[in-house]
């Protein structure tokens, strides 16, 4: 054990999305290994990952099949560089990757905000190569989340960042979201998912002259509180960027590889969008690997003899053999598991451990969706999120609340007595949070993070 990690890592670590300071009362917890669900800490102590390490962990850590496809490959090929190379595990992912989606040509990045970098320049470009320079702004939904690098913080509608960076951004617009807890009096999910779809239209058929690309991500937004919409929105807005000449982009690095039931969100609707962003599971939560997936369509308008036709991005680590490797590994192991009928058969058992939460006085909009649970907590102190996740921690837990939304989503591989602990314990993080709470006390919401 090495009681001191913490202390070294905030005199040299810059820990990401955080304010620091607020280290000198919480500082972080060192982890020294982890396995299956469980993070296990320098401290002794061990954590059931409830939300599966920032979403990208699918099997458990350290899962036999991944690790050992990944000492195949290190012994084989660590790296080569993508430009004028290619290798193995690129070429059969791309190959799998195009088979799941009906999109092919992956272009790779490294994470889900350098996804949205390329599609975003992709779109963009296309339009350009094909004699459309003007058609190069952006729409997005209210509350929508694409990353945080200067071209994702442009379609990324979470006030907080956008504040801090506008001087730097060139921001896209908004339409609003069909987030069924918006519903009027009288209105249910599919009346908010038509109202929206209206607005969408009354904005394209203004601005599609200008705009590349609507962009969006399907079914759940997840760093908006895990605001869900059903699959009609998705149909109306394929069928609107149809008309109006608008890329549909679908950002599935959250909601993809089983998160929402099916292996990806937008396959409920049974649409076929122009771009596929994808990262988080896509290496089952062991390295950074993101994938764009597009049509033969934009494909083909970059393919010239002139180099200024090309797509001009790169990452030095683009398409690394490693992280591809372990991306098909992740892929072979819903084959061998039948992960998605599996995930489907046990979400009873999560339904029944979260029933007590679910009915708890406090909770709002209980809502659920292949593998994640949310809720909404009413509630008077501005600081919900940070006070819930340490009482989480103490017992036993990772969850990290996102506002005054509370959920759960984790990997795959929880046996009942770990379902059991993290439905137990997160409804006694919540009493204990409101426990604290100050009778009478008013106060806005805690500006979030996801």
């Amino acid at each position: 054990m090495d009681d001191t990690l913490a202390a070294r890592s905030l005199a040299s670590v810059w820990h990401p999305c955080t304010q620091m300071k607020r280290h000198e009362a919480d500082p972080p917890v060192a982890i020294a290994r982890a396995e299956g669900p469980w993070l296990y800490g320098t401290n002794g102590r061990r954590y059931l990952d409830g939300i599966s390490s920032w979403w990208v962990n699918l099997f458990g850590h350290g899962h036999p099949h991944i690790r050992a496809a990944l000492t195949d490959q290190i012994a084989r090929l660590d790296h080569v560089m993508l430009a004028g190379f290619t290798h193995a595990p690129v070429v059969e992912l791309s190959e799998r990757l195009a088979a799941l989606t009906g999109l092919g040509h992956a272009f790779y990045g490294s994470d889900g905000a350098a996804a949205t970098e390329i599609a975003l320049k992709m779109s963009a470009h296309c339009w350009r190569n094909q004699g459309r320079p003007e058609k190069c702004r952006f729409v997005g939904l209210a509350g929508g989340y694409h990353g945080e690098t200067v071209g994702a913080l442009a379609v990324t509608d979470i006030g907080l960042f956008r504040e801090a960076y506008a001087p730097l951004v060139r921001l896209g617009a908004t339409v609003p979201s069909p987030d069924a807890r918006g519903a009027l009096p009288g209105e249910d999910a599919a009346a908010v998912e038509r109202r929206a779809a209206g607005a969408l239209e009354a904005w394209l058929a203004e601005h599609h002259a200008t705009t590349a690309a609507l962009i969006l991500e399907p079914l759940v937004q997840c760093a908006s509180g895990m605001a869900m919409h059903g699959a009609g929105y998705l149909q109306q807005a394929r069928a609107l960027c149809d008309r109006y000449g608008v890329h549909l982009v679908v950002d599935e690095i959250a909601t993809g590889f089983g998160r929402t039931g099916t292996m990806f969100a937008h396959q409920q609707a049974g649409i076929r969008p122009d771009f596929i962003c994808l990262s988080k599971g896509l290496t089952g939560g062991t390295l950074p690997l993101s994938a764009v997936l597009t049509t033969d369509a934009v494909y083909a308008a970059f393919y010239d003899d002139d180099v200024a036709r090309g797509f001009l991005h790169s990452h030095s680590y683009t398409g690394n053999p490693l992280a591809c490797r372990a991306a098909l590994a992740t892929l072979e192991l819903f084959e061998q598991t039948d992960a998605l009928a599996r995930n489907a058969q046990r979400a009873p058992l999560f339904h029944a451990a979260f029933a007590p939460l679910a009915a708890h006085p406090r909770v709002r909009h209980a809502r659920h969706l292949g593998m994640v649970w949310a809720w909404d907590v009413e509630g008077s102190a501005p600081d919900f999120a940070r006070r819930y996740h340490r009482h989480a921690m103490a017992r036993g837990l990772l969850l990290r609340p996102i506002g005054r939304t509370l959920y759960a989503l984790p990997p795959y591989v929880l046996d009942d007595d770990a379902i059991a602990h993290l439905g137990r314990e997160a409804l006694a993080a919540l009493d204990a949070t409101l426990a604290e709470e100050t009778p009478g006390a008013a106060g806005s919401p805690e500006r979030h993070l996801p």
